[in-house]
């Protein structure tokens, strides 16, 4: 990567981190609804999947979207004035904070139903591989989605059919408030993978340059006609599993610990120990993230609410 793609990656991971900051204090405010599911924490995980995808790559994701929309290039803006339920909105205002899509990017979607989309996912891949494109399907999920019945279906379905889909699983360690432990009958993710026969990988989560190589290479096997390939993410979410979430499963020190393995300080690091930028031009991104932050809160909440009418249309494809 040269100097501005890895000051983009800067400027991706912490415009999540500031969206998502202020996004928690609208909710509070009262000014969004429904539920609210941060992605801090996290942050290095799309951004690196997502920095190593092509144009005729698929992405589709769970709940915990409004980072992985950011990356796809969805604005600042129209993620907030989604969050806000505003017609300005990347999905009209009428999918809130799960349901963030935008079709032109390839980006399907934010899926509320635990483990839904994964099947959906086989079944993009299956559209590329019918039509002989090398477009391959990025594919989030949960920890908690690989105990669904949806994930052993999709998964099966893409070995037997050789299906040209990453398979990614964010583990932050806990499906809602049950750790990984009490719910899976295995000790890692990835041996799921194995029961299928599909090649496996785990890699660290908090270091979106480690995610990012990760991804090159195994989007580089599937799109060299290889099959699926399953990832494991191994990351932790800093706030609740949603706005409503008491937290009480688990210890201040544990959340504590995982923080001093911060993502973004973990790559603000990378970029000044490796001299790839100064202390000055890395603030001056947050400065502009800042900066940027409000103008999309300011634009959310001066846009109009959807018209009543607007509940009959986006009901079918044209």
């Amino acid at each position: 990567m040269d100097k501005k793609e890895y000051l983009d990656l800067y400027h991706q991971m912490v415009l999540i981190r500031r969206v998502e900051e202020r996004s928690a204090e609208l909710y509070q405010q009262g000014k969004i609804g429904g539920f609210l599911h941060l992605y801090i924490g996290q942050e290095a995980v799309s951004t690196g999947l997502i920095s190593a995808r092509k144009p005729q790559d698929s992405v589709i994701t769970a709940y915990r979207d409004h980072g992985v929309a950011i990356n796809v290039g969805i604005s600042a803006k129209e993620v907030m004035a989604e969050l806000l339920g505003k017609a300005t909105g990347i999905s009209k205002g009428k999918g809130g904070s799960m349901h963030m899509a935008d079709a032109e990017k390839k980006y399907w979607g934010g899926h509320a139903v635990v483990g839904a989309h994964l099947p959906i996912a086989a079944g993009l891949a299956l559209g590329d591989q019918y039509k002989s494109t090398d477009g391959v399907t990025i594919c989030m999920f949960g920890d908690g989605a690989t105990n669904i019945g949806f994930f052993h279906e999709a998964v099966n379905l893409s070995k037997v059919w050789n299906l040209p889909v990453l398979w990614v699983t964010e583990n932050n360690q806990y499906g809602m408030g049950t750790a990984v432990e009490r719910a899976s009958a295995v000790s890692e993710i990835i041996q799921k993978a194995e029961g299928y026969g599909i090649p496996n990988a785990r890699v660290d989560g908090m270091n979106v340059i480690e995610v990012r190589q990760a991804a090159e290479e195994h989007l580089e096997f599937i799109r060299s006609g290889n099959g699926p390939f399953f990832l494991e993410a191994v990351t932790y979410r800093f706030r609740g599993h949603s706005m409503g979430d008491p937290e009480r499963y688990r210890q201040k020190d544990e959340i504590e610990r995982w923080q001093e393995e911060d993502p973004i300080g973990i790559y603000r690091a990378f970029l000044l120990n490796e001299k790839v930028a100064t202390v000055e031009e890395l603030d001056e991104v947050e400065n502009q993230v800042e900066i940027e932050t409000q103008e999309a809160i300011e634009f959310a909440e001066s846009s109009p609410e959807p018209a009543p009418e607007e509940l009959f249309t986006d009901i079918y494809a044209d």
